[in-house]
């Protein structure tokens, strides 16, 4: 299935999807690669391609996942309760439906039909910004090209990285067989979206974010 979207619409209302994901519905391994065909055609340095992509359908791997997840939300959602933003913060009403969403996926995770963990070759681990950035500069565009073709064919999906704290990568590496030396920039659920009709949304006016020539 295709939407047949602009690119800028696209690109515009390609969401992290939570609660509209269909759990219910398979995902074609076909369209998942269809995804992936498109996302590799991502600028990446040196024409290095060093990128990997695990997809999981395993139902006690996806629970095994889940579970690191949930614990280390967990962790999370405390250290954001103590940390409230400012009340006059124009963010603060659009955050609270984020974390509602958060805790909604953090409960069905385990029910995504799909998970992908998208790696990149080479240890990341406190490595000089040069090589820090240069690296995620190889996998991230493609990251978000399979977001975005994943948008035009009806799925949804949302960049967690959550899994990865205290010790979760080493976890999610060993019960996936993922080796040594090869570094996880996340865990996405991948499903067919409740409805296709998503929507812009609100974000910070460009005067405090835009900069020329100087801060």
């Amino acid at each position: 299935m295709h939407l047949n979207l602009s690119a800028d619409d696209v690109l515009s209302t390609t969401r992290a999807v939570r609660k509209r994901l269909d759990f219910d519905r398979p995902v074609e391994r076909k369209v998942i690669q269809e995804c992936l065909e498109l996302a590799v055609q991502a600028p990446t340095g040196s024409n290095s391609q060093g990128w990997h992509w695990l997809f999981v359908t395993d139902a006690d791997k996806k629970k095994a996942l889940a579970d690191i997840y949930a614990k280390n939300f967990a962790m999370y959602r405390q250290l954001g309760s103590a940390n409230p933003m400012p009340s006059d913060d124009p963010r603060v009403d659009q955050q609270a439906r984020v974390l509602s969403s958060a805790d909604y996926l953090t409960e069905n995770f385990h029910r995504v039909p799909v998970m992908m963990i998208p790696c990149i070759t080479g240890n990341l681990d406190r490595v000089p910004a040069f090589a820090g950035a240069s690296a995620w500069g190889s996998l991230l565009p493609a990251v978000w090209s399979f977001m975005l073709a994943a948008r035009e064919r009806g799925l949804g999906t949302a960049w967690t990285t959550i899994h990865l704290m205290n010790g979760g990568d080493a976890q999610a590496a060993e019960l996936l067989g993922i080796p040594e030396g090869i570094t996880q920039a996340g865990l996405f659920p991948v499903a067919y979206t409740i409805g296709t009709d998503f929507k812009p949304a609100t974000r910070l006016p460009m005067d405090p974010i835009m900069h020329w020539d100087t801060w």
